[in-house]
């Protein structure tokens, strides 16, 4: 089902035109990517799922039902540019945030403890904002933004500022929210992450969509007739491989003739009594599909 609906939307600013028909879903309990380079548009559209401003045609719905501002406290937003208090106490702002998402203050403020004991910052909870790391005023902000468990969830560059430890932790409160049946949307322009954590993309260039679908649709269409395999026994001659690349010991990347399909060569290495120890279909990287498309369009 799908929890948000974009159906042909236009945005324009005076003779600059921000979106043009741009149209996808994203469906509930997923962790969807909205991708893009800087002015593609991706800003306009969160601030038209926010209510913030208003597209100049097409439909939106979240829920299932046309967008209302009564639908603010089940969406969460972590904007990339940062907005704690800094002169308060930690918990209070993160109590406070959790007000302004309908939680009675007794209860956002046991949520508060809780989040800061998660976050590994409990010892935190009296200090002023002020004194945080940016690594941990980071962290207090993603969990003030998801403490009130928002239905749809919007994280704008949550990785901003984290060490690897912390980005792991950033990854498994996403994992988290997915397995809680939540739904997640992950603007982001680390594509090694993406490819890790996000069910399906949008990659929108220019006011449109350039790519929709899973990570893996999208990676196969920009991908080239490529396998990897190793074996544990020497490589005997196989039909249907126009290039064959040596990548270490008992390994081969295989560039495949026209036409020819990764489980046809599978069949044939088996046929041949070849050891396989692995076989893969070699995927294009997200980063190198987010380049290509970003290029093409410029030509």
């Amino acid at each position: 089902m799908a929890i948000l609906k974009f159906e042909d939307i236009h945005k324009a600013y005076g003779e600059v035109l921000a979106l043009s028909g741009v149209s996808f879903e994203v469906e509930a309990g997923e962790v969807f990517g909205l991708l893009g380079p800087n002015g593609a548009g991706k800003t306009t559209l969160i601030r038209i799922l926010l209510d913030i401003i208003r597209p100049n045609s097409g439909r939106i719905s979240v829920f299932g039902e046309p967008r209302v501002r009564d639908h603010a406290d089940r969406i969460g937003y972590l904007p990339e540019e940062r907005g704690l208090y800094v002169k308060h106490k930690v918990v209070d702002v993160m109590t406070y945030f959790g007000t302004l998402k309908g939680l009675s203050r007794r209860e956002a403020n046991a949520r508060s403890l809780r989040w800061l004991e998660r976050i590994e910052l409990a010892e935190t909870v009296r200090w002023r904002v002020s004194r945080l790391s940016k690594g941990m005023s980071q962290k207090v902000q993603i969990a003030a933004t998801l403490l009130a468990e928002p239905e749809l969830c919007l994280l704008d560059e949550p990785f901003t500022g984290l060490d690897p430890l912390n980005v792991r932790l950033v990854q498994d409160l996403i994992n988290e929210r997915r397995a809680a049946g939540l739904t997640t949307i992950l603007s982001t322009h680390q594509m090694n992450l993406v490819e890790t954590l996000c069910d399906r993309v949008a990659l929108i260039h220019r006011g449109r969509v350039k790519e929709y679908g899973s990570v893996g649709e999208v990676r196969r269409r920009h991908s080239l007739p490529e396998v990897r395999f190793t074996l544990s026994s020497p490589l005997p001659a196989v039909r249907g491989v126009a290039k064959l690349l040596p990548v270490g010991e008992g390994s081969w990347r295989a560039l495949l003739d026209d036409g020819v399909s990764p489980s046809e060569i599978l069949g044939r290495l088996v046929e041949a009594g070849a050891g396989v120890e692995h076989f893969e279909k070699v995927l294009t990287p997200m980063e190198d599909v987010f380049i290509r498309v970003v290029q093409e369009d410029y030509q």
